[in-house]
Formats: structure tokens, C-alpha cells, sequence
């Protein structure tokens, strides 16, 4: 379906936190497919799903399952925050002040900045790792340097050319990937490449966990992809152009990593495994997944500089910055990650992993909190201009069901949990598995709407002010 509503929106985006006009709003649904598979031909991906079979030793084919059950059901949740976009024009992160208050969203936003800037930091040293992979002379540092500078220049043009970007790597990252597998099938390095692993339950569930959340990181800045096509485009549309692209990028790649490292001998680097493993096209791949990850990247540093002006603007509400500040903050974004990546240890990939883990924790019941807020009670209504106000208009600056709702979610987990910071009980019990994600969701989700139906004040912002977006 084509939903242009104008014939030419400018290469560089003006837009930044603010709402975004219908005369402004461009693009295609289906663009959302290309950004989300595309994004997702990348070496974190490749390496995180590698985990499955070198950290939770299950065998090809369990580890194949457990990947795609978890992208499947967590690409649910990803798509319908996806799904809301249009219907808001405005960035995920500010919308979240409807629910929590212009005040009380403010840990949640803080999270989600310090999440995407860990994952910036991240793909930067695989930028740096994969370019010194294809020219030796380029040192890691430089080679991060280059990465972040690439993805930088992405982000701070912004939206539009993001989607161009995609929709270009969705035909040249696919064919890459496909070419590869074909390669590591037919050129196995491994006696063991089926018979290497088992299925043990912990493992399995562990794999799940890290697909599952892997999809739901997305969630607090997917919609700032969504967010410039006209309202009048179905959410239906929105919903699975992004579930699928989200879903099949991010198996393929998971599954990719787990190929590789069971096609190459026990031990190696996963990138490195990579490499080997595809032979005569190895620096070919390096180089598709160099320009992968620099463009992908791009992603990560416009939702950071996005959650980082959200919170400067929760206390200057008058402030809208503009395309100039956008790039001011990318470029102290940008330095500060390079300084941090280039100092980091050899293991840094691995302490991200872990600090995910951790801030999934807090973000698990954002989710369902801001679901079940957008499609059970308000029904996709809202104040924009409440949203903006910095005593949160009516929806004010603290909603104390939300916020009970959401502290209610983080201590279910607890139980749960099997991060490197804490280990609880029920996971011990189970072997290590981690279903703290699950049980977030599965509690969060009726407590917020039993809290807020109960609530009178939520029917009276039903009907105050000048409602927008309809679903």
C-alpha cells in the first residue's frame, strides 16, 4: 500500500521529539519490512545467537527451535508497539508520559538511553573488529572510529535516509546471508556439526529468553520508525510488515552464528568463526556485515540522542529542539562512545550481554504497561498537547497505578531472574533458566488494567481535552 502524503520530504530530518503533522508524514508501510530485516542482518545478532550452542551447549537443531519461538513471541510485542506510530506521530519514548506521567516516565526513558548507547558503544567495536578483519593494516581503534563516524552521519540525517539505507541492505544483506549459509553447508569444517550440544532444558529456555528479549529491546524506539506515515495507515499493516521483517532478520542471523561456530572448531570467536567458516567468501561477508552494522548502528545512536532530549525537554517543555541540536547531541553521543569502546576490555561484548539481561529487567514491565494502556483502555486516543506540557497535563506528572503497576512487575521477576548481578531462587531451582521476562508480562499486563479501570480519573482524560489519533 503506498502512503505518501507528500511527494518529497526533505533528505535531512527537521523533526526531532515533536509531534509530526499530517502534511509531513511520507513513506511506505512496507518500508517498515525492509528497515527491521535489513537492520537485522548484523554481527550482534550473529553473535548473540551464536550463545545458544557455545554458552547453552545445545545441539543444531534445539538451538534452532529455541531461537525461532523466541523471535516469534517476542516479535509480537515489538510489531504492536511498532503498530502505534502512525496513529501517535510522536517518538515511543515520549509517548510513555501518558502512561507514567510527564515525571514518573522518566526512569524509563533513562533506561532506554542507557540501553541504546551500551548497544552503540557495542556494534562499534564489531565495526572495528570486522574492518581490521578485512584489512589487517586498520588497528581496531581506528577501525571503531570509522564505524561510529559512518553510523553517526545515518543518524544525524536521520529518518528518511535510515529507511533508504534498509531498503537497499534488505537485498544486498539477504542475498549475502543466504550465499553464506549455502557455503558453511557445503564446506563443514566439524565432525560434530549435528551431534554437538544436547537438549537440556535450561539451555533451551535460556536461548528463547535471549531471542525473546533480543525483539523486545526494540520496543522502546520502534514506533520512531513508524512514526511519519499518515494515521489512515492500518495497524494491521503496520504490525506484521514489522513482525516479519523483525522476526526473519533476526533468525537468520541468530541461526547464522550457531552454523558458523558448530562449523569450525570448539573455542573460536565467533566472528572469527564467521570468517572461517565461509571461506573463499569470508571477506566478502566481513565487508557486507561491516556496512551492516555502521548502518544499523545508526538506529541505536538516533534512539539514544531521542530518550536523551526527552529528558532534557520533561524539565524544558518549551523546548522543541530542532534538526541542529539532534546533531549537536549525536556528535557528544558519538565521541563519548568512541572514548569509552576503544578503552574497553577484550570482553566487552559479553559485559554488554549481561547489562541487557539486567535492563530488560525494568523494561519487560514498560511493555506491558504501555500495550495494554494503548490498546485495552485508551483505545489509541490521547492529548498530544498534554503529552508536551511539563506538569503532564491531564494525564500529570505522576500516574501512581502505572507506576505501582510497574514496580509490582520488577519485583515478580525477582524470583526469576538469572542475570550476573543475581541469581534467584526459582532459576537456581530450574537449572539457571531465565523466565523473570515471562512472568513481567504475564503479572504487569491484568494488574495495570484492573488498577487503571478501577481508577476514575483514567475515564475523565477519556474525555478531556482534544482527543487525536483514533484507532
Amino acid at each position: 500500500m503506498a502512503t505518501s502524503a507528500t511527494t518529497s520530504a526533505p533528505l535531512i530530518e527537521k523533526h526531532t521529539i515533536g509531534y509530526v503533522p499530517p502534511e509531513d508524514r511520507h513513506g511506505k508501510v512496507r518500508d517498515l519490512f525492509t528497515l527491521w530485516f535489513g537492520g537485522n542482518i548484523a554481527p550482534l545478532p550473529i553473535v548473540t545467537g551464536a550463545l545458544g550452542v557455545q554458552l547453552f551447549h545445545l545441539n543444531l537443531v534445539w538451538g534452532i527451535v529455541a531461537i525461532l519461538v523466541g523471535h516469534l513471541v517476542g516479535g509480537v510485542l515489538m510489531a504492536l508497539h511498532s503498530a502505534q506510530g502512525p496513529q501517535m506521530g510522536i517518538p515511543q519514548m515520549i509517548q510513555s508520559r501518558a502512561q507514567f506521567g510527564s515525571l514518573g516516565a522518566l526512569l524509563v526513558v533513562l533506561i532506554a538511553g542507557v540501553m541504546y548507547i551500551g548497544f552503540f558503544a557495542s556494534n562499534i567495536v564489531l565495526a572495528g573488529k570486522s574492518l581490521h578483519g578485512v584489512v589487517d593494516s586498520v588497528p581496531v581503534p581506528v577501525g571503531i572510529v570509522i564505524g561510529a563516524l559512518g553510523s553517526g552521519i545515518i543518524g544525524i540525517i536521520g529518518y528518511r535516509f535510515i529507511h533508504v539505507l534498509n531498503r537497499i541492505g534488505t537485498w544486498v544483506l539477504g542475498i549475502g546471508i543466504v550465499a553464506g549459509f549455502g557455503y558453511i553447508l557445503t564446506h563443514i569444517q566439524t565432525d560434530d556439526f549435528l551431534t554437538r550440544g544436547s537438549f537440556n532444558i535450561s539451555g533451551w529456555l535460556a536461548t528463547v529468553s535471549l531471542a525473546a528479549l533480543w525483539q523486545i529491546a526494540f520496543a522502546p524506539y520502534v514506533s520512531d520508525y513508524s512514526r511519519y506515515l499518515p494515521a489512515n495507515v492500518p495497524v494491521a499493516a503496520t504490525f506484521w510488515t514489522t513482525y516479519l521483517g523483525s522476526a526473519l532478520g533476526s533468525s537468520l542471523s541468530f541461526v547464522f552464528g550457531a552454523v558458523a561456530v558448530l562449523a569450525t572448531p570448539v573455542g573460536m570467536d565467533t566472528m572469527d568463526a564467521v570468517k572461517l567458516a565461509t571461506g573463499a567468501i569470508g571477506p566478502l561477508m566481513l565487508v557486507l556485515f561491516l556496512l551492516s552494522v555502521i548502518s544499523h548502528n545508526a538506529l541505536n545512536l538516533y534512539g539514544a540522542v531521542l530518550s536523551l532530549i526527552t529528558l532534557v525537554q520533561t524539565f524544558a517543555y518549551r523546548w522543541i529542539p530542532t534538526a541542529k541540536s539532534r546533531a549537536v547531541i549525536s556528535i557528544i553521543v558519538l565521541l563519548a562512545c568512541c572514548f569509552a569502546a576503544v578503552g574497553a576490555s577484550a570482553d566487552f561484548i559479553g559485559h554488554f550481554v549481561d547489562m541487557v539481561l539486567v535492563l530488560l529487567v525494568v523494561l519487560v514491565p514498560w511493555t506491558a504497561i504501555n500495550l495494554i494502556d494503548f490498546y485495552a483502555i485508551h483505545k489509541g486516543q490521547y492529548d498530544i498537547g498534554s503529552i508536551f506540557q511539563v506538569d503532564g497535563g491531564i494525564y500529570g506528572r505522576y500516574n501512581p497505578q502505572a507506576l505501582l503497576a510497574y514496580a509490582i512487575g520488577i519485583a515478580v521477576q525477582i524470583p526469576f531472574m538469572n542475570t550476573p548481578l543475581y541469581v534467584g531462587p526459582v532459576s537456581a531451582h530450574i537449572n539457571g533458566a531465565d523466565l523473570s521476562w515471562v512472568v513481567g508480562l504475564l503479572v504487569t499486563s491484568p494488574l495495570y488494567f484492573w488498577l487503571a479501570t478501577r481508577d476514575s480519573a483514567y475515564r475523565r482524560r477519556l474525555t478531556s481535552g482534544k482527543m487525536v489519533n483514533s484507532l
